[in-house]
């Protein structure tokens, strides 16, 4: 019994080995559904408007190197789509984003790793409004600066596949000037991801064995 209670301690916590280490390589992809509120919040002449709390879809791909161990130094591409219904109204918001980022893996002898990581970018976001009962629609592209933090943790299923769960906050702002007005337009997301990264051992150190 009690080796058949050591094995199922190992099984769980026992050493990842995973890829982590300078020269390696990390590509992950996460989703958000239904778990994600979006806050709009847009100011004209002193004067503050929030708009509508809505539920997204996300999907964040990305891909990273490892500069030395544990901090891996790449790139996240962002894709938001969120829609409001109305009274006949329909409005969709949809968001590309793409942010070099940084994330430090807490690698440890267990197989939940820990992470942090942010990163600042470039996001552009289009809003198409839609009223039925009136047969108009507009629309409107802003382009403008784009930052986020992320946390989590990834529970390594095997030495190379890890499985994520975290939770994210990514802003968007713009300012532009419309008929002698300046419009400032910020966008701020919070969600709750979950997604898998894949960790591939550096040439380097492969050739090393």
């Amino acid at each position: 019994m009690k080796k058949l209670l050591l094995a199922g301690a190992v099984a769980l916590f026992g050493l990842s080995n995973a890829q982590m280490t300078k020269g390696d390589w990390v590509i992950s992809g996460n989703t958000g559904a239904g778990f994600n509120n979006v806050t709009t919040t847009i100011k004209a002449n002193g004067q503050s408007v929030d708009g509508p709390k809505v539920s997204t879809f996300s999907v964040t791909p990305s891909v990273g190197y490892f500069v030395i161990d544990k901090l891996a130094v790449g790139i996240d591409l962002g894709f938001l789509t969120a829609t409001t219904k109305y009274e006949g109204l329909k409005s969709t918001t949809t968001s590309f984003s793409v942010m070099p980022t940084a994330t430090y893996y807490f690698t440890n002898s267990s197989k939940l790793v820990p992470f942090l990581g942010a990163g600042i970018g470039y996001a552009s976001a289009k809003n198409k409004g839609e009223a039925d009962f009136m047969g108009i629609s507009d629309e409107t592209t802003t382009d403008g600066l784009a930052w986020k933090v992320k946390g989590g943790v990834t529970y390594m299923a095997t030495q190379s596949l890890g499985i994520n769960l975290g939770v994210s906050y990514d802003q968007f702002s713009n300012k532009e000037t419309i008929m002698n007005t300046d419009v400032k337009t910020n966008v701020k997301t919070f969600g709750v991801n979950v997604g898998f990264s894949y960790f591939i051992k550096g040439k380097a150190q492969k050739s090393d064995k």
